[in-house]
């Protein structure tokens, strides 16, 4: 199943992993501490609260957080400030390492190889280091394609 990634229905994807492992109503119920009516409508929400998502995550051992962070990944406006300024201090954590899943490097690559964008493009729109993109091109680009510079 693709999921797309710029437009997050969270509700139906819950509800997909759950029909995917098979969990009776009764045991999402407890685990969660809703009902049967509120767990429907979670079904049909596009967004669920926080807790809640940490919880879903638990019971169906499936991080959906981590689809967000693909989404900042891929559709994030890039930031006005350069690269090489001075981050402002935060009293929250830092991630020094995007996360990339094997879904996004597939998409990235796919842009590549159908020349709908250039290495330059790609490396300019989603913020995509230069060795990076040039480790999946090696690692992981089953096509012999590389025609995009």
């Amino acid at each position: 199943m693709n999921i797309d990634l710029k437009e997050i229905h969270l509700g139906s994807l819950i509800y997909t992993r759950t029909q995917e492992l098979g969990i009776h109503m009764d045991r999402i119920c407890s685990f969660l501490k809703c009902s049967e009516m509120e767990i429907e409508a979670m079904y049909k929400a596009e967004s669920v609260d926080t807790a809640i998502l940490l919880r879903w995550s638990k019971l169906l051992e499936y991080d959906f957080f981590r689809i967000y962070s693909q989404h900042l990944i891929l559709y994030s406006p890039p930031s006005a400030v350069s690269e090489n300024a001075m981050p402002k201090k935060t009293a929250l954590p830092h991630f020094r390492k995007n996360i990339y899943t094997r879904e996004i490097i597939s998409f990235i690559l796919e842009l590549l190889n159908s020349g709908q964008k250039t290495k330059v493009q790609i490396r300019e729109e989603y913020r995509i280091p230069k060795s990076t993109l040039h480790k999946w091109i090696d690692k992981y680009n089953t096509t012999n394609e590389r025609t995009a510079k």
